[in-house]
């Protein structure tokens, strides 16, 4: 009997502490692999940040007005779901001249982790990230390239904005950094244990983040179904990863990590790809799962001890081992022993 209850105790009431602290764990596993986790590898927006962008620097080229930089971007975003676009909609929104202009997109056409294309008024205008600049082998032009630089040097994402395959400015965008991430990412650190970071965000936005949080490696421009290799990646090197993200794209890599731990105010899909929900969306129930995870496995071996050695003395005892010197346990008393060791 305190063998049988010995393991299966101390994951109920793991479990029970747990969900009351706000962390549902959906796979039993799950909370104990956390103990011997090496690296936690948390994806950056929504996660580490806020997830609430906010457009804070416009330039435009020569021959094109702020206003209508705001008001072509916001045209060729305003179907889009994303919170980029939405923060790059209400920035139009705020603009007088963008205002006036009152442009409207149509055939809208996403590419995940780009960015996206419209037609606004006779002209194809792409709104995208460094990948997609890549992809259309254009650069940032000089007229732009001292305020990209000052918005990258201070851990702000860049947009471009091109009209017919030209680019005609940039938008900043910036998403604040949770207060909580960096007490997470040092106490993890503290443990021995390494933080890494991925995101699609340009290299020198996300080096800026990761410089300011002291995360130990940082992934940047990686797509969203690359994800999950990066995971691979860190095994490869014979790391035990547990992944934190919140959002579809992170599904797969949650899944192929060791732990797969989603935010509980991301996605649907993200949730059900991980073994472990955190109610909220503080990075520091990380912490608290690996410390659980660290008591529980503490708290299994010291059961066990204590079963196998009550039953070491115990058995013989009520066997008679030592009746030849009249020492006899009647069965009244060994019902009382077994008892008091459930």
């Amino acid at each position: 009997h305190a063998l049988g209850l010995a393991i299966p105790l101390v994951i109920a009431i793991s479990t029970e502490r747990a969900a009351k602290a706000g962390v549902l764990i959906k796979d039993r596993l799950a909370l104990e692999r956390m103990r011997t986790i090496d690296v936690v590898l948390f994806d950056k927006t929504g996660t580490l940040t806020e997830g609430a962008h906010a457009v804070t620097g416009a330039v435009p080229v020569p021959g094109t007005s702020k206003g209508e930089l705001l008001a072509l971007a916001a045209a060729a975003e305003a179907d889009s779901e994303h919170p980029v676009a939405r923060a790059i909609v209400t920035a139009a929104a705020q603009d007088p001249e963008a205002q006036r202009l009152g442009l409207r997109g149509t055939d809208l056409r996403s590419a995940t982790g780009r960015g996206v294309r419209a037609t606004v008024d006779g002209a194809e205008i792409t709104v995208g990230g460094p990948n997609m600049l890549r992809e259309l082998d254009q650069d940032t032009p000089e007229p732009l390239r001292a305020g990209v630089d000052e918005w990258t040097s201070r851990g702000a994402g860049v947009l471009h904005v091109l009209r017919d395959g030209a680019v005609i400015g940039a938008l900043a965008l910036e998403d604040k950094v949770r207060p909580e991430s960096r007490a997470a990412v040092a106490a993890l650190q503290d443990r021995g244990v390494r933080v890494a970071m991925i995101t699609g965000d340009a290299r020198q936005v996300a080096e800026a983040v990761g410089a300011e949080l002291g995360i130990d490696e940082v992934f940047a421009e990686v797509l969203p179904q690359d994800k999950d290799t990066k995971v691979t990646e860190l095994q490869s090197r014979g790391m035990t990863v547990a992944m934190v993200g919140d959002g579809v794209n992170d599904a797969p890599a949650l899944a192929r990590a060791e732990v797969g731990i989603a935010i509980g105010t991301g996605t649907d899909v993200a949730m059900e790809s991980a073994g472990v929900v955190l109610a909220g969306n503080d990075p520091r129930s990380v912490l608290s799962m690996i410390e659980l995870s660290r008591a529980s496995y503490r708290k299994m071996i010291q059961n066990l001890v204590w079963a196998a050695g009550y039953n070491v003395v115990a058995v013989p005892l009520a066997a008679g081992v030592l009746a030849p010197i009249g020492i006899v346990l009647s069965p009244a008393v060994g019902a009382v022993l077994m008892s008091a060791s459930t």
